[in-house]
C-alpha cells in the first residue's frame, strides 16, 4: 500500500532524528597514546568500529613520551592516558591525583649497542662507568635502574644516565656514539637491529612479566564510571580480535605508525610483548618496589589507592556473560584473578 506522501516525509523525517540523535548521544573521549606497536589495540577499536559499537566518540592523540602525556592527563587536556608504569606511579608519590583502570602492554623494552660493543657489554653489571640514553619516565628506564640496583651498581653515582625524547632519539645517540648504550621499546628495538645495533638484554630478563604502559584517568574523571567501561570493552574486545584477524591488526597499526609493515607485524607479535588488557596489581606493585629500592621515588604514599578496579572488573564480566562459551573471556577472569587480587 502506497503511503500518503506527507505521512512519508514525517516517517522519514522521523528517522533522520533519530539517526541525529544516536550520533549525538555518543560520549566523546581523548585518549592519549604513544605510537608504538604495544598500542595497537587502540587503532584495532578505532579502525574496526569497536569504540563506535560501545557508544563512544573517540579522539586519539600522539605523544612522543609518558611525562608529556601524564602531564596533559593531570592538566585534564585528557580524559584518558596510557604512559608508561613509571610516569604515573612518580605523579603519584607526589600527591597527583591519579587512577589505573587497566593495562595496555608489558615488557617490551630492550638495551641496544654498537656491535663492536657488544662483546664488552653484555648485560647491566658491564654499565658501569658508561653513558646510557633513555626515555624519559620510560617503563624500561625504571626496570634498569632496579636492575643497576640489584646488581649494586648506583645509577647515581657508577654510570652516566642521559634521558632523551623519543626511542629515535636513543638509536641515533647510540649509532653517534655519544653512549655507550641505549633503552628502546617495540617496535624501535626491531629498528635499532635493522641499522646495525645489537640487543643485548631485555627488559623481561631484567623483570620477568614487568608491566609497562598503564590506562590511567584522574580522580575526578571516575564520575564518568559507565563510560569508562564502555572504554574498557572495547579494548578488551580489540585485544581479542588482534589475536585473530592478523592482517586486518596490521593494517591498523600502518595508519598510525608510518613504518614497514614487516617491522610493524614483528613488533606487534612479538614474544617479548605482554598484550593484556588488565590492570596488573601485582605487577605494578612489585614495580613500585623496584623504584623505591632504586631511589626512584621515595614511597611515602600507600600505593593501593591508585588502582579503580571494578570498572576493568565490571567490562570484563560482561563481555564473559555475553559470550559464556568463549574461551578468550574465560582466560581473562581466570588472569585477572592471578594478578588483580589485593
Amino acid at each position: 500500500m502506497k503511503l500518503p506522501a506527507p505521512i512519508v516525509k514525517l516517517i522519514a523525517a522521523g528517522i533522520l532524528l533519530a539517526g541525529t540523535a544516536g550520533h549525538a548521544s555518543a560520549e566523546s573521549l581523548k585518549v592519549g597514546y604513544l605510537p608504538v606497536t604495544g598500542h595497537a589495540k587502540y587503532f584495532v577499536a578505532q579502525e574496526q568500529g569497536l569504540f563506535k559499537k560501545e557508544g563512544l566518540d573517540v579522539e586519539l592523540v600522539e605523544f612522543q613520551n609518558s611525562a608529556d602525556g601524564i602531564n596533559a592527563v593531570i592538566a585534564g587536556k585528557l580524559d584518558v592516558g596510557t604512559f608508561g608504569t613509571t610516569a604515573p606511579l612518580l605523579f603519584y608519590s607526589k600527591g597527583s591525583d591519579i587512577k589505573i583502570i587497566g593495562g595496555i602492554m608489558g615488557q617490551d623494552a630492550a638495551l641496544v649497542v654498537k656491535p663492536e660493543l657488544a662483546g664488552t657489554i653484555r648485560g647491566i653489571e658491564d654499565l658501569k662507568g658508561r653513558k646510557v640514553a633513555t626515555v624519559r619516565l620510560a617503563s624500561g628506564d625504571a626496570v634498569l635502574r632496579g636492575a643497576l640496583k640489584d646488581a649494586k651498581i648506583s645509577w647515581k653515582n657508577d654510570l652516566k644516565i642521559f634521558e632523551l625524547k623519543n626511542p629515535p632519539a636513543v638509536i641515533e645517540a647510540v649509532k653517534s656514539g655519544q653512549v655507550d648504550a641505549g633503552l628502546v621499546w617495540g617496535p624501535h628495538d626491531i629498528r635499532a637491529e635493522q641499522q646495525g645495533l645489537k640487543i643485548v638484554v631485555r627488559s623481561g630478563e631484567l623483570s620477568p612479566s614487568h608491566p609497562c604502559c598503564r590506562v590511567i584517568v584522574s580522580g575526578a574523571k571516575l564520575k564518568d564510571a559507565a563510560v569508562l567501561e564502555r572504554f574498557l570493552r572495547a579494548v578488551l574486545q580489540a585485544e581479542k580480535y588482534a589475536g585473530e584477524h592478523r592482517k586486518e591488526t596490521i593494517d591498523a597499526i600502518a595508519k598510525y605508525i608510518k613504518l614497514d609493515r614487516a617491522i610493524l607485524e614483528q613488533g606487534y607479535y612479538s614474544p617479548n610483548l605482554d598484550q593484556s588488557s588488565d590492570p596488573n596489581v601485582k605487577g605494578v606493585q612489585k614495580f613500585w618496589l623496584s623504584m623505591i629500592g632504586s631511589e626512584f621515588v621515595e614511597g611515602k604514599r600507600p600505593l593501593e589507592p591508585i588502582f579503580e578496579l571494578s570498572l576493568y572488573r565490571n567490562a570484563l564480566e560482561s563481555l564473559a556473560r555475553e559470550n559464556p562459551k568463549d574461551p578468550f573471556w574465560q582466560a581473562r577472569l581466570k588472569q585477572f584473578k592471578e594478578r588483580d587480587t589485593l
